[in-house]
């Protein structure tokens, strides 16, 4: 396909068809006549060989073409729109935007405050919005990272991104501060023996994956898409959960937990910023992966968040 050949005003009008079902109200949407929307839609049916909109009674419904394209064109409007943004020079104390951060409840928690103290004080006229990591995105990195700033995700989970390290983290066992059948020390009998608080996405990756590999099968009876609820689903109770240190220190004082050591040597957590390459060489987001690496090495640096 030759993209000098195409003229890519029919993107948005594809947009604002499959969005709208309706050539008048896709027409006000971009600004162009009934008349002219119509022929839009004539020469999209033409390039795709697809009725794109059939009749169905009053009304239009999306061809089985049609809906493919959905969510595609929706793709394909935001990227444009981000590359057509762009900026060669980003003046942090004047600008004025917003940046979208796919991150866990964790990571907005330990990190994500943390950079957004930062933007403040540096930036009072940038806008952080964090959106919840979608179970897609094992399988669609690139298409998800080429329409958001970033994703905050540890090591072990993405791969063929760029990206940058911000800090590290421990892995620790939770138990409630009263369970008399757990001591001082944990032992992989317990593991075993114990019910199970788990983080239910299938991402959460390496630290589960190593407690297959040593033999120890979880028997979950509870779980909860959300790290920071499980804290609270231990204390008061019989069960055990794997957290991440940093969290865990946040939560204790007020989910009644105590803090295990793991009785074996648990993979550290490497946390990261990963984007896409389409952002490489924009200023603003430079200025975004910098504050961020800042933000993480002032992490690491502070021995009461470890």
């Amino acid at each position: 396909m030759n993209l000098a050949s195409l003229d890519l005003n029919l993107v948005v009008a594809l947009r604002a068809l499959l969005e709208e079902r309706n050539v008048t109200r896709a027409g006000q949407r971009v600004g162009l006549s009934q008349p002219a929307m119509s022929a839009s839609l004539a020469r999209l049916r033409r390039h795709f060989d697809d009725d794109l909109l059939a009749r169905v009674g009053g009304h239009y419904e999306l061809t089985a073409l049609g809906q493919v394209l959905l969510d595609r064109t929706a793709t394909a409007c935001d990227l444009l729109e981000r590359l057509f943004t762009s900026q060669a020079d980003f003046d942090p104390a004047t600008e004025a935007r917003e940046f979208t951060l796919i991150a866990s409840d964790y990571a907005v928690a330990v990190f994500g405050a943390a950079l957004a103290r930062t933007v403040h004080a540096e930036a009072p006229g940038i806008t952080l919005r964090f959106v919840r990591t979608p179970i897609t995105i094992v399988d669609d990195t690139a298409t998800l990272l080429s329409t958001t700033d970033g994703l905050l995700m540890p090591h072990g989970v993405v791969t063929g991104m760029p990206y940058s390290d911000l800090y590290t983290d421990e892995w620790v066992f939770l138990v409630a501060e009263d369970n008399a059948d757990v001591g001082d020390t944990l032992t992989r009998d317990d593991l075993a023996r114990l019910p199970w608080v788990t983080y239910q996405r299938t991402y959460d990756a390496p630290a589960v994956r190593q407690l297959a590999m040593l033999g120890i099968e979880p028997r979950v009876e509870v779980s909860a898409d959300s790290f920071q609820s499980l804290p609270f689903l231990v204390g008061g109770t019989g069960r055990i959960a794997l957290l991440q240190r940093r969290l865990a220190l946040l939560l204790s004082g007020s989910a009644r937990v105590r803090l295990l050591e793991p009785p074996y040597e648990a993979v550290p957590l490497r946390q990261a910023l990963w984007w896409h390459p389409v952002h490489a060489h924009d200023a603003a987001h430079t200025w975004l992966r910098e504050t961020a690496v800042r933000v993480g090495a002032a992490l690491r640096e502070d021995p009461a968040s470890s």
